[in-house]
């Protein structure tokens, strides 16, 4: 059986590729950002995509949009939460402009009553603030009669070439609590080098390659195209003074090993992320939305990966196409869950769901 997801706040789609790739049946995705929808729309032909502000959407408009919303098994979404606080100077928590949008995701829930809801966020939402905004999203759940189990994930341990930490509260309803350790980790560490070395003699694409030589490893047969094209492989290089400090960093290196006269000020403060050159041998660090301003730079040329070697850091399969300008195809993969940590989880909740038949 095939079980029905929304995607609220879906961004390009990397929840949902991950659930499409545990086989279940991706009914829609919701995000305020049209770039990202476009996008969405183009991974997910058969699915409804909505370009819209959740804080427009009625009843009705959820209604009209998803008519078989009863038929919705899991919703999922990365709603946002910063006003979850104790020092809350607002009389409700729904008065805090910054939590409106996550009582609407509340409010798709309530209407459509699924099964399971995943909830993805920062880390630091656990500890933060004493973990308040945690327990308010428990009671907040717990209150409408659900259970509630939350983790801190690294994406690198589920087949990931990439070091993310994420949190995720897995919150279930007529069926059993969730149990993390269901979601079965990968047991083989997916490294830089096998993620892109691939694409290392195309250094000169305008955009699009066609990669002549069969996949060697699992995971480069897992991210082929069955006609081997890779979109979205635009190769740009920095102004010449970055390229020239980039060039004495080595792999796995920062901003330490450029000589001090290569910069502008003598500044000992730099995050240990600037001027970040990768290790091949080693998982990505966390790919970021910047474009230009990005911290990290590929492992061998002294430039910051193109999109779609941020991609295949992220776990996109080739398939997966980004459309927008060069901006916005970097910021809607650095802002993805990456789709192989969502298959794992995704799995796991197929199982609960099945055993629960």
């Amino acid at each position: 059986m095939k079980y029905n997801v929304i995607d609220l706040f879906c961004g390009c789609g990397g929840l949902s590729e991950g659930f499409k790739l545990a086989g279940f049946n991706i009914v829609g995705g919701i995000d305020f950002n049209q770039k990202a929808i476009d996008t969405y729309k183009k991974n997910f032909e058969n699915s409804i995509a909505i370009c819209a502000d959740l804080m427009t959407f009625n009843e009705n408009d959820i209604h009209k949009t998803f008519p078989d919303l009863s038929k919705v098994d899991v919703i999922i979404g990365g709603p946002p939460c910063q006003g979850f606080s104790s020092a809350n100077r607002y009389q409700s928590e729904q008065d805090d402009p910054r939590n409106k949008l996550f009582f609407e995701f509340v409010k798709f829930v309530d209407i459509a009553k699924p099964k399971v809801v995943l909830i993805e966020n920062v880390r630091g939402i656990v500890t933060n603030n004493n973990g308040y905004a945690k327990d308010r999203i428990y009671e907040i759940f717990e209150s409408r009669g659900y259970t509630v189990t939350h983790k801190i994930l690294d994406s690198s341990e589920y087949g990931v070439p990439q070091r993310r930490l994420r949190n995720f509260f897995v919150i279930t309803k007529n069926c059993r609590k969730f149990d993390f350790d269901m979601v079965k980790k990968s047991n083989h560490v997916v490294t830089v080098k096998e993620a892109i070395s691939e694409l290392y003699s195309f250094d000169d694409s305008n955009g699009e390659v066609i990669l002549s030589n069969k996949p060697s490893t699992q995971f480069q047969k897992y991210l082929r195209r069955k006609d081997n094209i890779v979109f979205n492989h635009d190769v740009r290089y920095p102004a010449e003074k970055v390229q020239n400090r980039i060039s004495f960093v080595p792999q796995g290196g920062n901003w330490k090993d450029v000589p001090p006269n290569l910069w502008p000020s003598d500044r000992k403060n730099r995050h240990s992320s600037a001027y970040k050159r990768l290790d091949e041998n080693d998982v990505s660090v966390t790919i970021d939305t910047g474009n230009n301003h990005s911290n990290y730079f590929h492992p061998l040329y002294n430039r910051i990966p193109t999109v779609r070697e941020a991609a295949r850091l992220q776990s996109f399969p080739d398939d997966f196409i980004f459309l927008g300008n060069r901006s916005d195809q970097y910021r809607q993969v650095g802002n993805a869950v990456p789709p192989l940590l969502s298959k794992a989880i995704a799995k796991a909740i197929k199982e609960l769901l099945d055993n629960e038949k």
